[in-house]
C-alpha cells in the first residue's frame, strides 16, 4: 500500500463513482468488494447504524470479515465501533497484542484478523457507520494508507446517498435516514451519560445501546428519556 499507484488509484475511484446501477445493493456491494484490490489488504466491510445504535453488517468481501462485523455488534466492542463513536480513524497493527476490546478480541484474531483500520462513513457530515479493511498478518499502517482509505469513504457516501435517494434499499434506506436525523440527539444523551456515570465515550454509547437492545426500543427514544429525567437509563 504505501507504494500505491495514485494515478491508478484515481482512475479506480472515477470508474466506481461514475458507474449507474439500478441495483444499489450491488453497487455497494461492489465498492466494498473494491478496497482488497484497491488497498491490497485481504478483507474490507461495511457496517451502518441500526435504530438500536448498534452497528449492523452490511456487506464484507469475505467470511472472516462479516465475523469481524458481527462480533463487534454483538459486543459493542472493537475498531469499528471506536471509529462510529468518535468519528474519526481507528486502527490497530496486530489485534493479539491489543489490550482494547477484551471481549471481541479473542473471536476476530480467531478468524485469522490481525491488523484493522477503520474510518468513519458519513452523511453531509454526520458519521452514520464505519469502512473497515484489514490484513491477515500484524501491519503498521502508515499515513498514506490511512489518508487513502478516507478518501475512499467519500465514494462510500456517493454509493450511500444514491441509495437513500432512491430509495432502493428500503431496509438501509431506513437505518441511514434514522442515523441522520437522531445522531445529535443519541449524541447529546451520550454526553450526559458520560458526565454523570464519568465514563468515556464509548461506554457511554454502550448503556445507552445496551438500554435500547434490552427494552427493544429504539435508542432516541432512550436518549430522549435520558435528557428529560435526567437519569440513567435502567438495566432492563
Amino acid at each position: 500500500m504505501p507504494n500505491i499507484d495514485r494515478a491508478a488509484l484515481a482512475q479506480s475511484l472515477q470508474r466506481l463513482t461514475q458507474r449507474a446501477d439500478d441495483d444499489i445493493g450491488a453497487a455497494i456491494e461492489r465498492t466494498v468488494r473494491a478496497c482488497v484490490d484497491l488497498f491490497a489488504v485481504d478483507g474490507a466491510g461495511l457496517m451502518i447504524a441500526d435504530q438500536q445504535n448498534t452497528l449492523r453488517y452490511v456487506c464484507s468481501s469475505d467470511e472472516a470479515g462479516r465475523v469481524l462485523e458481527e462480533v463487534q455488534s454483538e459486543t459493542g466492542q472493537g475498531p469499528c465501533v471506536d471509529t462510529f463513536v468518535y468519528g474519526e480513524q481507528v486502527h490497530t497493527d496486530d489485534m493479539a497484542a491489543e489490550q482494547r476490546w477484551p471481549r471481541s478480541r479473542g473471536t476476530i484474531v480467531d478468524q485469522g484478523v490481525r491488523a484493522v483500520l477503520g474510518v468513519p462513513v458519513q452523511l453531509g457530515g454526520i458519521t452514520v457507520g464505519s469502512l473497515n479493511v484489514y490484513r491477515r498478518q500484524p501491519h503498521g499502517w502508515d499515513r498514506s494508507e490511512r489518508d487513502a482509505l478516507s478518501n475512499y469513504g467519500e465514494v462510500v457516501e456517493a454509493t450511500l446517498l444514491a441509495a437513500l435517494a432512491a430509495h432502493s434499499a428500503t431496509e438501509l434506506a431506513g437505518q441511514l435516514q434514522y442515523a441522520l436525523d437522531n445522531r445529535v440527539l443519541i449524541e447529546r444523551a451520550v454526553g450526559f451519560v458520560m458526565a454523570d456515570a464519568d465514563v468515556d465515550a464509548v461506554a457511554a454509547f454502550d448503556v445507552v445501546r445496551r438500554a435500547a437492545r434490552g427494552s427493544r426500543r429504539k435508542v432516541a427514544d432512550i436518549a430522549r428519556e435520558i435528557l428529560d429525567t435526567r437519569k440513567l437509563p435502567t438495566a432492563p
